[in-house]
């Protein structure tokens, strides 16, 4: 036995719609593990400079200094399924459809010689024309999840990660340093944390399958 916190799925979930969206998702999977298509899993993530309080074990609580404001770094990334490659579009102020269509510009460039699948939320930004019409453009696919489906988007464990690295019991004296701290993580998080990235990310393992 272990003692684990108690998880939690989203009580307004379809799991009809569930079971018909993996029935899109998994032969994508497939083909990404073999090599003829890329996965990219999209989300944004908002980290506002603030006390992110942590457990340890200790005979005495533990306090830690909390930074004043309520700044935020955006981060929009596109996490690839297989290789555990980030990309990121980053900003201070919010996410936006022009960020989304920066994100999509970013994976063209990568030049990939085969199909590229983004699986996204139903956020307006992700779903108006504009992107819709970009992607189309650029040849990529947009796949996007069901409603109150958030564990069958894979990157929303690299977010729990970069706060178990960057933010849970630490302190940051300016907003630079916090922000360097999360994005120097997230572009060698591939290298530096291979291991946890890969036990973590496998989708072999998760709730996708």
């Amino acid at each position: 036995m272990q003692r684990l916190k108690v998880g939690f799925i989203p009580g307004k979930a379809d799991l009809e719609v569930q079971d018909n969206f993996k029935k899109e998702l998994l032969p994508r999977l497939d083909e990404a593990k073999q090599g003829k298509r890329s996965v990219f899993f999209v989300d944004a993530s908002h980290f506002v400079m603030g006390a992110f309080l942590g457990w340890v074990w200790c005979f005495q609580r533990i306090f830690i200094k909390s930074p004043s404001g309520r700044k935020r770094f955006n981060v929009l990334g596109a996490l690839n399924a297989i290789t555990h490659k980030i990309i990121t579009v980053t900003n201070d102020t919010y996410i936006n459809s022009e960020s989304i269509c920066e994100l999509l510009y970013k994976l063209a460039v990568l030049k990939l010689s085969i199909p590229i699948t983004i699986v996204c939320d139903n956020a307006k930004y992700q779903k108006c024309k504009l992107v819709q019409n970009l992607a189309n453009t650029l040849g990529i696919e947009l796949l996007y999840l069901p409603d109150y489906s958030p564990n069958f988007n894979l990157i929303e464990r690299l977010w729990k990660l970069v706060k178990k690295h960057c933010l849970y019991s630490k302190y940051y004296p300016d907003f630079p340093s916090f922000k360097t701290s999360i994005y120097n993580f997230l572009e060698t998080a591939n290298q530096t944390h291979s291991k946890e990235m890969k036990s973590l990310l496998n989708v072999s393992s998760t709730s996708l399958i």
